[in-house]
């Protein structure tokens, strides 16, 4: 007798062949059979008008620290996603000592918007070591974990504070690939680091010290194991990404290992730089390198409100050192002071044509909700203002808690996005699950794949836009006998409706520690998520908590 059986669907089975009706068997948390399936089952799932496909991987996460209370990393399950890969832009909460606890945190606040607050009301930091932190987090696990470890957290452990001050001695590198060495041993699927990121003092974070002799070393690790190299690099600079196209295909040729950059962004304002950046990934691939951009799929929308340091605002150094090193009640003071708001003012007026398309999101006062909707163009003529000075008041009226919506900021051009999509050495990736939880909402990129690019614009079919998210994530990865519906691979399985699958509404959730909120979006079309055979989410009674999550190594 089996356990579960899906019967009647429209199986697209990942492998980009063409789908067929037919049926998903399943037992002790393995596909048994595909095709027609008679065996009676403890569970029978109709999927009658479905499609069945292997479970979703989001191969570019930061769920590391939700994972510490949330084993489902909500909402990315219902979204179809049975596998993520945290770990992300050279951070990742192991190997971590005691003493560098609070310095990862900034880190992660940072870079990722993450609030100290959840950190220090949802973490019991029981763990250092990354054998330590596996076992933590595979407690009552109902996703599929494939962590990477974070270049900047190796160089913390073995260097302390000149990790971010120096390169790295012979004896230190050795010491950081022997750590590695242990990490990739005990489960971690590769190694990610940052070429551009920055700590909480707006310093560059550790792995940005590291020369090429150190990484090229700890690719010799990555070798040794067959893992994977994840970089972010210079996307804001065509010339650095090319050249960083090149040296990671130089290690991937040298040390035989896969390597990925992120995020690769392409819109009306860099659609010239797009094209010459996939134009080398195919010059290093017929190399024989291989280098794999990853692409969001989704519009870029940004929420902020003054009160949290936003990325919007990184470039304006008068604006963020605001946000990043004062208290509201500081912020409000100074956005009074008529010398330091004029300066404010003259530093912004460059970025005016961003103000004026903001959105006004969300208010407290009755006052001000009749504005709500309206961008903040719209409102500067109803107050006779403009539009960066409005964004002042009604911030100061509403005591920082007016939030703020920048739309559409890249991936605005359905063709653009759609011909880079079709790419066979495009990713999908870079959702951010788990991170920027007070800007944005991170998830809906493989409904908005399957919904906007596959239904709606037919850039891409249904069996290729699986396959992008399934088998080819799963063999770039190394991810063992995941991504395809075949016999002998684990039974992580996701029904969705290829009529109604789409990225989702976003809104407001308070499920942060702390009594935080976040934003998260609802999942469209998404029927019935199965992970290591068991059924982990439905979208009639919502998520199932059958702890059938895996740390994948």
């Amino acid at each position: 007798m089996l356990d579960l059986v899906i019967k009647n669907g429209k199986v697209v089975d990942g492998s980009g062949l063409p789908a067929f009706v037919g049926d998903v068997g399943i037992k002790d948390g393995v596909i048994v059979k595909v095709g027609r399936v008679t065996e009676p089952a403890g569970t029978t799932v109709d999927a009658s008008g479905q499609v069945v496909a292997p479970g979703f991987i989001d191969p570019h996460t930061h769920f590391d620290a939700q994972l510490l209370w949330d084993g489902a990393a909500k909402p990315a399950i219902e979204h179809g996603v049975t596998t993520i890969v945290p770990g992300n832009c050279s951070l990742s909460l192991a190997p971590l000592k005691a003493e560098h606890r609070m310095k990862l945190v900034g880190m992660f606040n940072q870079i990722e918007e993450m609030p100290h607050k959840a950190f220090a009301e949802g973490v019991e930091w029981n763990w250092e070591t990354f054998e330590e932190f596996v076992a933590r987090i595979g407690k009552d696990l109902d996703i599929n974990v494939a962590p990477l470890i974070g270049h900047s957290v190796l160089r913390l452990w073995v260097m302390g504070d000149d990790s971010m001050k120096r390169t790295a001695t012979e004896a230190e590198t050795q010491a950081m690939c022997d750590l590695l060495d242990q990490c990739l041993s005990a489960g971690a699927i590769g190694l990610s680091s940052s070429f551009v990121d920055m700590d909480e003092r707006l310093q560059p974070v550790p792995s940005r010290y590291a020369d090429t002799v150190e990484l090229d070393a700890l690719c010799v690790v990555l070798s040794q194991h067959n893992k994977i190299l994840q970089v972010v690099h210079e996307f804001f600079d065509n010339d650095l990404t090319l050249a960083r196209i090149d040296q990671l295909a130089d290690i991937s040729l040298k040390h035989g290992i896969n390597t990925t950059l992120s995020p690769l962004f392409v819109s009306h304002d860099n659609a010239e730089s797009a094209q010459q950046i996939m134009a080398r990934i195919v010059e290093q691939t017929d190399r024989g390198a291989r280098v794999w951009p990853q692409v969001q799929t989704r519009p870029i929308d940004i929420s902020f409100n003054f009160s949290v340091p936003s990325l919007l605002f990184i470039r304006l150094r008068k604006w963020y050192a605001l946000m990043r090193f004062n208290t509201p009640e500081q912020i409000i003071a100074q956005l009074q002071h008529a010398e330091t708001r004029a300066a404010l003012v003259a530093e912004a007026q460059v970025m005016m044509s961003l103000w004026e398309r903001l959105v006004l999101r969300q208010v407290q006062s009755e006052a001000n909700q009749a504005l709500v909707g309206k961008t903040l163009k719209e409102i500067a003529e109803i107050r006779h203002s403009d539009a960066l000075n409005v964004m002042i008041d009604i911030s100061l009226e509403e005591s920082l808690e007016a939030h703020f919506l920048s739309a559409d900021m890249g991936h605005n051009d359905d063709q653009l996005v759609g011909e880079l999509l079709q790419h066979p050495n495009v990713m999908i990736g870079a959702s951010d699950g788990g991170a920027h939880i007070l800007s944005f909402a991170t998830y809906g990129d493989t409904g908005y794949l399957l919904g906007h690019f596959v239904r709606d614009t037919a850039y891409l079919g249904l069996e290729a836009a699986v396959k992008k998210i399934t088998s080819d994530p799963a063999n770039l990865w190394g991810l063992g006998n995941r991504g395809l519906l075949r016999e002998g691979f684990v039974a992580d399985v996701t029904v969705f409706d290829e009529v109604t699958i789409d990225r989702g509404i976003e809104h407001f959730v308070q499920d942060v520690p702390g009594d935080g909120f976040r934003y998260v979006r609802d999942a469209h079309g998404v029927n019935t998520v199965v992970i290591g055979g068991a059924v982990a989410y439905d979208n009639a009674t919502g998520y199932h908590d059958a702890h059938r999550g895996q740390i994948i190594g």
